[in-house]
């Protein structure tokens, strides 16, 4: 019997292999969002009074970063662009060292970058909601799977919710799998409104973006011989990225995104500091916690779809897009600065041996956006890459 509801690149073959939970995304080390626990690299920030507001001095800029981490990390790529033009280069050893492929970095090297994603899925979210005219304060209840058993309050979470990490999940831990996010809506919780920063707030988006688009009807019900369970984890990780390519990438000129490495590119690895010449460390596959991390970028493409969301009317309007920013859709933080406001998502992903990828986006002033990649721990203490950037952009400020 042929299965309805499939998509069309998901064959049955593909769906028995399928693993929900793989051991490769199991005990993981993400990034700190708490600020006051990150390690801040002691950079002295000059309090200065400006009569007009300044600008960044982007040489200065610049080489303040490279004297930090240059010494202090297995290998970076930094890329600084202005109204969508590179304005800024920086690169930095080995993206895999001579113990792996022997690879410099380049724009184009991908990485996982991690709780970047969160950003992508907010953006990819909020445009679906927008094209069904769903308001972002409608209750989630309505889109998910009927199968599942809803536990107390969860009919009172929001999309919002959710895109803020205000929806009252509280798992202390990274997981995002079907299967633990399935177990955790049916336990319901208590603190709706408290921030509490969880990957599955996210990884719920992967499961309601297909819902809300009418690839799927919350009430499917696939035959045996698998579990409803695998069935929907393969579909809805299936239409989420088709849904993704076509509606976010594409329209930025990013094609061929993925959750795990594709030989066509290079692709960094995740290497402890010092690397000792030890062998890095491949992520793997991430889609089962797609949503909330998993996709896997080059400095030059997020960078792409960053300019297209904040400026080119091709994915969401640029009012829109100033309005995600401004109610923390799936950013960490905004910052007043003597420039403007500057917003910033971090990402990181890393083994319990310490093998680490890490990268920063930021929205800056005066039409600036900025990417770094990291594909180590900064210094023995794993300095705050998104601080580094944050002083350091204070301090590189001039009239």
């Amino acid at each position: 019997m042929k299965i309805a509801n499939l998509p069309t690149e998901l064959t049955e073959a593909e769906i028995a292999a399928h693993v929900i939970a793989p051991e490769h995304v199991k005990n993981i080390q993400i990034e700190e969002v708490d600020e006051s626990k990150e390690v801040r690299y002691d950079i002295p920030v000059v309090t200065r009074q400006f009569v007009i507001p300044p600008k960044l001095n982007v040489d200065a800029f610049g080489k303040a970063i490279h004297n930090t981490l240059k010494d202090s990390v297995t290998g970076y790529m930094f890329e600084l662009r202005q109204n969508g033009n590179l304005i800024y280069t920086l690169i930095w050893n080995w993206a895999q060292t001579p113990a792996d492929l022997r690879q410099g970095w380049s724009e184009d090297t991908r990485m996982h970058v991690a709780s970047v994603s969160k950003f992508l899925t907010a953006v990819g979210l909020v445009k679906v909601l927008d094209s069904k005219n769903i308001s972002y304060d409608s209750k989630i209840i309505n889109y998910l799977p009927t199968y599942w058993s809803k536990g107390n309050n969860i009919d009172k979470i929001t999309f919002r919710h959710l895109l803020t990490h205000t929806s009252g999940f509280s798992t202390g831990g990274s997981a995002s799998d079907y299967t633990f996010m399935k177990s955790k809506v049916a336990a319901g919780v208590t603190q709706i409104g408290s921030y509490d920063y969880e990957n599955m707030n996210f990884g719920l988006c992967r499961i309601l973006i297909p819902i809300i688009n009418g690839n799927l009807s919350k009430d499917a019900q696939f035959p045996t011989p698998f579990s409803q369970d695998v069935y929907w984890d393969a579909v809805t990780l299936s239409y989420y990225k088709s849904y993704m390519q076509a509606n976010v990438f594409t329209p930025a000129g990013v094609n061929n995104v993925d959750f795990k490495p594709i030989s066509s590119t290079k692709n960094a690895l995740a290497y402890q500091f010092p690397h000792n010449n030890n062998k890095g460390l491949d992520s793997g596959d991430l889609a089962s916690v797609a949503g909330g991390a998993g996709w896997r970028l080059s400095t030059k493409e997020l960078l792409n779809v960053m300019d297209h969301v904040r400026r080119r009317n091709t994915i969401i309007a640029p009012q829109k897009a100033q309005y995600i920013l401004d109610n923390y859709f799936g950013i960490d933080q905004a910052i007043n600065t003597p420039a403007g406001t500057i917003y910033n998502k971090n990402g990181s992903w890393g083994s319990g041996d310490g093998k680490t990828e890490q990268c920063v986006a930021y929205f800056l002033p005066n039409d600036m956006e900025l990417v770094v990649f990291v594909n180590s721990p900064i210094g023995q203490s794993n300095f705050s890459l998104r601080g580094i950037v944050k002083d350091t952009f204070v301090n590189a400020l001039s009239s």
